[in-house]
């Protein structure tokens, strides 16, 4: 099982609400098949809108302020590997056996799997190649890590890549 992190980077917007909703929308075929555990709803400020959505869906809900969101996240997951999205953010179908089989299958030394984002923009893109090029892993939306990774567990190896899935995320 995974806990999924659903970072909302602009909770004031007007449609904030409505995508984490979406979102979270996608998630319950997870909850459905055993796969997704519990939700982390984060943000770097406070908003009702969120406080409600957070309420009314069972997730749990961390402000991060100036803090690393993903760390702060992390801290409130109760699984060991976290799937990180952006409110909005879509899985496709098949998303579920994808996880599932990496989660399963994982070596110890595996830290880090990544989905395909089809609406990333060019920035992230070339953000993410250039992290693969360099053999550093940030932490990214659509990326399922491991928790302790997440906390400041030392790699397991200097040089980890990020694993790519063959799974989707799309866009609300």
């Amino acid at each position: 099982m995974i806990s999924a992190l659903i970072h909302v980077p602009r909770p004031a917007d007007p449609e904030a609400v409505e995508r984490l909703a979406d979102t979270l929308s996608a998630l319950v075929e997870g909850v459905a098949a055993g796969l997704v555990a519990d939700a982390v709803i984060v943000s770097a400020q406070a908003f009702s809108g969120l406080e409600i959505i957070a309420d009314g869906s069972g997730a749990a809900l961390v402000v991060s302020g100036s803090e690393n969101p993903w760390q702060a996240a992390a801290r409130a997951a109760r699984r060991d590997w976290l799937l990180c999205l952006e409110a909005g953010d879509l899985p496709r179908e098949g998303w579920i056996r994808s996880v599932d089989r990496f989660v399963g299958t994982a070596r110890p030394d595996i830290v880090l799997g990544r989905l395909h984002r089809s609406h990333a923009a060019l920035g992230d893109r070339l953000g993410a190649l250039v992290d693969t090029l360099i053999n550093r892993a940030t932490t990214r939306p659509g990326d399922l890590v491991r928790r302790a990774s997440l906390l400041g567990a030392p790699p397991p190896s200097p040089r980890q890549r990020p694993k790519a899935l063959s799974a989707w995320v799309d866009r609300a």
